[in-house]
């Protein structure tokens, strides 16, 4: 976004980004959607395409992409940034709506570790912890912070979030049917909950490639499920706690907060920090409620 746009004349084709070979779907599960803070494998920058980062994998709280460029560069509204590859395919399907009927803007892409610490603590807020965590990110955990992903709406329209399903609309459904063409894959499809490990989210867009946005249209498999066969045919280690129903060497627990706990007694107790607990857990202070599910590192 601090680099000069690059031509819409180029020949889509020609974008694709060598990555990841096409997946077929693992013959193992995809890791349950448990409360964890477990590092996840490829955090390099040239990664990005590889990278799973959800309920249960996080990335690094330093992680932070160093082209990070202007979505004014791809034609759009500015104020948020992606990396400089995603803007030629994000101009191409801002250009290819517009001339559908279907304008589109962008309503957030890329999110600093602490930029997500202040969003998870405004849900919580505003929801509750329970609910926060199927619709919203805890620090590390967010792919906006790989600088690949965003959030889209109408341009001139209200958040996505506010229609009782953006896809429905007009310009929520073009994209739906649209965005894989581009190289970008909705993360959050609607009934796959129990595998993406967050609610149904219409707007949120992760850019993965031409080929790879193809072969998980093709598929009819979600993001997370396509990357985790990659992850498994990388042979790259694997936590134990990832493996589905594996809890045994979990380095990190999940905890419920009972009636009298404080945070500093439940540093105390599991011989860790306040620090730490905030961090894994995205709090900015020292409030917890009964019933809260910490993650203990």
């Amino acid at each position: 976004m601090r680099r000069t746009v690059v031509m819409l004349v180029v020949i889509l084709g020609s974008l694709s980004v060598p990555g990841l070979a096409q997946a077929t779907p693992s013959s193992s599960p995809v890791p349950t959607c448990a409360v964890a803070d477990v590092p996840t494998a490829f955090t390099g920058y040239d990664q990005w395409q590889y990278t799973m980062v959800d309920t249960h994998f996080r990335l690094p709280a330093d992680y932070a992409p160093p082209d990070l460029v202007s979505t004014a560069e791809a034609g759009l509204n500015g104020g948020h940034e992606l990396r400089a590859f995603v803007i030629p395919h994000l101009k191409a399907m801002a250009e290819a709506a517009a001339a559908a009927g279907h304008p589109i803007a962008v309503q957030s892409a890329y999110r600093s570790y602490l930029t997500q610490v202040t969003t998870f603590q405004y849900w919580v807020k505003v929801d509750g912890y329970a609910y926060a965590l199927k619709s919203s990110a805890r620090p590390g955990h967010s792919e906006h912070q790989l600088g690949t992903t965003l959030d889209l709406r109408a341009k001139g329209g209200k958040a996505p979030w506010d229609y009782q399903d953006w896809a429905a609309t007009p310009t929520g459904g073009w994209v739906a049917a649209n965005a894989w063409r581009f190289g970008f894959a909705m993360s959050y499809p609607r009934g796959t909950e129990a595998q993406t490990c967050y609610m149904y989210e219409p707007w949120h867009y992760r850019y993965l490639g031409l080929d790879e946005a193809k072969a998980i249209h093709d598929q009819g498999v979600t993001p997370r499920a396509y990357l985790w066969a990659h992850w498994q045919a990388s042979g790259a280690p694997v936590p134990a706690a990832s493996t589905s129903g594996t809890s045994a060497s979990t380095p990190s627990r999940t905890v419920t907060v009972q009636p009298g706990d404080t945070l500093w007694g439940l540093a105390q107790r599991y011989g860790t920090t306040v620090a730490a607990l905030r961090q894994a857990n995205g709090l900015q202070g020292d409030v917890i409620e009964v019933g809260m599910q910490l993650v203990v590192p």
